[in-house]
């Protein structure tokens, strides 16, 4: 739900870089109590988990296109050593404030040094780019071999909407098409999933509805709700379902 990553100098990129400003800016004052966003961190808390229970220790990471650095916060208090990525002033400086180390960058071309990160996060940025496959490529090649990625888009073309556009989307993925630039990008793919499905035919509702981005602050009762319901998500044997996101976490290869 951040554009991230538009190279400077273009009058597209001038044109979204209006957009984002606007949208970090209520990414920030939101995250913290917004359910849609408490989720996904909780969702990457408990990859984190996951990778520590299969015997992953905690290294160095990279959260790419991390506005405010929600998800870096989570990175940190699990041990990682993390550095937020974000092209936007805005989001840069919301960063830095919350004590976090930060790059300014485009995502495809990222100023790190190749196989050098125990992890990189990209949570909904390829969907910003038309050459997704090439913040993918830079994906693999910053991480080291057996390095994993984490990745978060949102699904279904047939949920396109002024949202889309107000946010700065290039498109929506299904699976097999999420899975193909990551995989022609080099990693391997090791689980691919579906997120935020008891909810979507809200979503869809909302979308059909809706004439700009739907990233506003809710009645503290709707949030409440909203947040139930996502919760009780984590219960469930949905993950196959359509949703409104996917998550993927992959690896770079050994070889």
């Amino acid at each position: 739900m951040r554009p991230a990553g538009l190279a400077p100098g273009s009058g597209a990129g001038t044109k979204v870089a209006r957009v984002e400003a606007t949208e970090i800016r209520k990414l920030a004052a939101l995250e913290d109590t917004h359910w849609w966003y408490r989720e996904r961190r909780a969702l990457l808390a408990r990859a984190l988990r996951r990778l520590s229970r299969s015997g992953v220790r905690p290294g160095r990471a990279l959260d790419i296109g991390a506005a405010g650095g929600g998800n870096t916060r989570v990175l940190r208090r699990h041990g990682w050593q993390p550095a937020a990525l974000e092209y936007s002033v805005d989001g840069a400086q919301v960063a830095r404030e919350r004590g976090l180390a930060v790059l300014r960058a485009d995502a495809r071309r990222l100023p790190v040094r190749s196989a050098s990160l125990d992890l990189v996060t990209a949570f909904d940025i390829l969907e910003h780019f038309d050459e997704d496959h090439l913040a993918a490529g830079e994906i693999l090649r910053v991480l080291r071999p057996g390095g994993t990625a984490l990745v978060a888009v949102p699904c279904d073309m047939r949920l396109w909407s002024a949202h889309d556009v107000a946010v700065g989307h290039v498109r929506r993925y299904d699976r097999a098409g999420l899975r193909a630039v990551v995989e022609k990008a080099g990693l391997v793919v090791d689980e691919l999933w579906s997120w935020n499905v008891l909810l979507r035919p809200v979503a869809a509702w909302r979308r059909r509805t809706s004439t700009g981005s739907d990233l506003d602050e809710l009645p503290a009762l709707v949030n409440w709700g909203l947040t139930g319901v996502i919760t009780a998500e984590r219960y469930l044997p949905v993950r196959g379902l359509p949703g409104v996101s996917l998550m993927l976490r992959a690896h770079r290869p050994a070889r």
